[in-house]
C-alpha cells in the first residue's frame, strides 16, 4: 500500500513525470509559486509538488476534491496554520525517520521533543477534521485513519509513557560533580556526586572556592554530601549511576568529560526512550507527520485564491474528464500572471479541445496577446491536474501526461547551432517525448530565420504533430500556416484535425479575444516594425 497521502489515493498505482525545464521556465512555475507564499522553503516545497505531472484522472480529481474542501471551510485552514505555527514541521518531520543508532544522547533525549510534537499533530488533526463539513476520499479517509488511532491502545499508552519520561527529565536541574586533584592541585580525576532538582545558583565560583580554603571546618572529610539526591531514587539505571572518569587532565576538556559523564548519566532515560519506541512501532506518527507539508500546499493556495475571488477575479473547480477523450472546453479562461491587473481589465476567451480542434494554429497582430492565451491555456491545465481552482468560469478537461513548451530561446544557448538550429533541435527532442495524450505550445516557433525557411520547418512540424494527435497550440506569425487547413487535413488523415484560431481586431485596436477564423491574410510586419521603431515615420522621427 502506497503511504497515506494528500497528493495521491492509496492503492492508485500511476507513473509521474517531471515536468520539463523548459517548461517551468516558460510558465513562470517559480513565480507563481512566490505570489503564493513569501518563505522561499515552501515556494520549493509547492514546486516539487506542482511539477510532477500524472494523466490519471482519478488522482486528479482526489486532489481535487481535497482542495474544494479546504476552500469550503475556512475554520479547517485556521486550525491547520495554528497547528503549523505551533510546531516547526517542516524543519523537523524529515530528521524524525533517520535513524538514531549513532545519534548522541543529547539528540535522543531531544528526539523525545520531537514525539510529543507529534502526539500534538494528532490531536490538532483530529480536532480540525471531526468539526469540518467533508466530502472528499482524501481528507474523508484521513479522518476514519485519525480516528482508529485513537481507537488503539497504544497511542493513548505513548502519550502517557511520553508524558513520564518528559517529567522524569525535565526533574534534572543540575549536576553536582566531584574532582580529584593532587598535591599540585591539578585535576586528576572527576565523577558525579548528585544530580539535583534544583539548579546551581551560586554565581563566585572563585570566592567560593576560597572561602572552603580559610575556613578549616569547611573541608569534608568525606567525598560530598552524606544522602545526595540519588539520580536512581526517580529513574532506573544501571548499579554504576556515579561513575569515575579518570582521566589525564591533559588529554581532554572539562567540556569532553563532562559530555561523558552527562552521557552516561542520562544511558538509563535513552533505554527507556528506546523501549517507548519500540512498544508502540505500529503507531504511525511518522506517516502522518510527512502530511503537515501537503496540508500547507492546499491551504496556502486556497487562501490566495479566496483572496483573489473576494478581489473580483473568477476561479472554478475543474471537472475532469476520462483521458482518452483528449479535450477541454473553458469558458472565461485567463492567464493566471493576469491577476496583478484589476479585474475588469482582463479578457477572458473560450476555447475547446476536440476530434475536430485538436491543433489550433493561432495568428494575429503582434501584441494581441497569442503569448498571454498560450500560455494561459497551460497554467489551467497545470493547475487543475494539482488540484488547484482554475482561472475560468468553467474548465472540464482531459489530464495530460506532461506539458511541452517551445518558447523563443536564449541566445546564450544558440552558440553552438544557430537559432534555428537550436529551435529545429529543441522542437525534435520536445517531439520524441511527447504522446497523443501530452500538451504542446509553440510561441513563434522557426521565426529566427528567413519566412520561406521558417515555414517549411514548420509546415513539416504541424504535420507530425497532426500525426501525433496531441493537443496543441502553434502560435504563429506566419498567416500562411493556417490557410486551407480544410485541404491540410484532407491530405494528412488522422483523429486529430488543425483549426485555425485568431486574435480578433475591433476598429483597427487589439481586443485580445480569440476566435474560430481564417488568418486575416496580412503578416502583421507594421505591428512588428512598430514595436521595434523602424517604420518610415518612426526612423525620421528619430534623426
Amino acid at each position: 500500500m502506497r503511504k497515506l497521502s494528500l497528493l495521491c489515493p492509496r492503492g492508485v498505482d500511476t507513473a509521474f513525470h517531471p515536468l520539463p525545464a523548459e517548461t517551468i521556465n516558460d510558465l513562470s512555475v517559480e513565480q507563481i509559486c512566490s505570489l503564493i507564499t513569501e518563505d522561499k522553503k515552501e515556494q520549493n516545497l509547492f514546486k516539487s509538488f506542482m511539477i510532477s505531472m500524472t494523466d490519471n484522472a482519478q488522482v486528479c480529481r482526489y486532489r481535487s476534491d481535497i482542495f474544494q474542501d479546504i476552500m469550503d471551510n475556512p475554520s479547517l485552514r485556521s486550525s491547520l496554520l495554528e497547528l503549523l505555527e505551533k510546531v516547526n514541521f517542516l524543519e523537523s518531520y524529515k530528521g524524525f525517520h533517520e535513524e538514531t543508532d549513532t545519534a548522541s544522547v543529547w539528540d535522543l533525549v531531544h528526539r523525545l521533543s520531537e514525539i510529543r510534537d507529534y502526539i500534538v499533530c494528532v490531536d490538532d488533526i483530529s480536532a480540525c477534521l471531526s468539526h469540518a463539513d467533508l466530502h472528499s476520499e482524501g481528507l474523508i479517509g484521513l479522518r476514519d485513519y485519525v480516528q482508529g488511532l485513537y481507537d488503539k491502545e497504544g497511542f493513548s499508552a505513548l502519550r502517557e509513557d511520553t508524558a513520564k519520561l518528559s517529567r522524569d527529565i525535565n526533574q534534572i536541574k543540575s549536576v553536582t560533580l566531584g574532582v580529584n586533584i593532587n598535591e599540585r592541585f591539578e585535576p586528576n580525576g572527576v565523577g558525579i556526586v548528585s544530580v539535583n532538582e534544583k539548579p546551581f545558583t551560586k554565581t563566585g565560583v572563585l570566592s567560593h572556592f576560597c572561602d572552603f580554603l580559610v575556613r578549616g571546618d569547611a573541608i569534608s572529610k568525606g567525598t560530598g554530601p552524606e544522602n545526595p539526591r540519588s539520580f536512581r531514587t526517580y529513574m532506573e539505571g544501571p548499579d554504576d549511576i556515579l561513575p569515575r572518569f579518570n582521566q589525564d587532565a591533559t588529554s581532554d576538556s572539562p567540556l569532553q568529560i563532562l559530555d561523558r559523564i552527562t552521557s552516561h548519566m542520562l544511558s538509563s532515560t535513552v533505554k527507556k526512550l528506546k523501549n517507548v519506541l519500540s512498544r508502540h512501532v505500529d503507531v504511525s506518527i511518522y506517516e502522518l507527520s510527512s502530511l503537515i507539508p501537503e496540508f500547507l500546499y492546499y491551504v496556502r493556495w486556497a487562501d490566495w485564491i479566496e483572496a483573489r475571488i473576494k478581489e473580483g477575479y473568477s476561479f472554478c473547480k475543474s471537472e475532469i474528464l476520462d483521458t482518452s477523450l483528449r479535450s477541454m472546453e473553458a469558458k472565461g479562461v485567463y492567464n493566471l500572471k493576469l491577476v496583478k491587473h484589476a479585474p475588469e481589465a482582463i479578457v477572458a476567451n473560450d476555447l475547446d479541445f476536440c476530434s475536430k480542434r485538436r491543433i489550433y494554429v493561432l495568428t494575429g497582430a503582434n501584441r494581441g496577446g497569442k503569448t498571454t492565451i498560450t500560455q494561459g491555456v497551460a497554467l489551467a491545465f497545470w493547475l487543475a491536474q494539482n488540484g488547484i481552482y482554475v482561472p475560468a468560469e468553467r474548465f472540464a478537461f482531459s489530464p495530460v501526461d506532461n506539458i511541452f513548451t517551445h518558447f523563443p530561446a536564449d541566445e546564450n544557448k544558440t552558440v553552438d547551432f544557430g537559432r534555428l538550429g537550436e529551435e529545429s533541435r529543441r522542437f525534435r527532442d520536445l517531439y520524441l517525448s511527447a504522446t497523443d495524450k501530452s500538451l504542446i505550445l509553440l510561441n513563434e516557433s522557426f521565426s529566427t530565420t528567413s519566412f520561406e525557411e521558417g515555414f517549411y520547418i514548420a509546415h513539416d512540424a504541424l504535420k507530425a504533430l497532426k500525426v501525433l494527435g496531441a493537443r496543441t497550440i502553434f502560435n504563429s506569425h506566419m498567416h500562411k500556416l493556417a490557410e486551407n487547413l480544410d485541404e491540410f487535413n484532407a491530405s494528412l488523415p488522422s483523429d486529430s484535425e488543425a483549426a485555425s484560431l485568431i486574435v480578433a481586431m475591433e476598429g483597427g485596436n487589439r481586443s485580445y479575444k480569440v476566435l474560430l477564423s481564417p488568418p486575416e491574410g496580412q503578416s502583421y510586419a507594421r505591428d512588428i516594425a512598430e514595436k521595434y521603431g523602424v517604420t518610415f515615420e518612426q526612423l525620421c522621427q528619430r534623426r
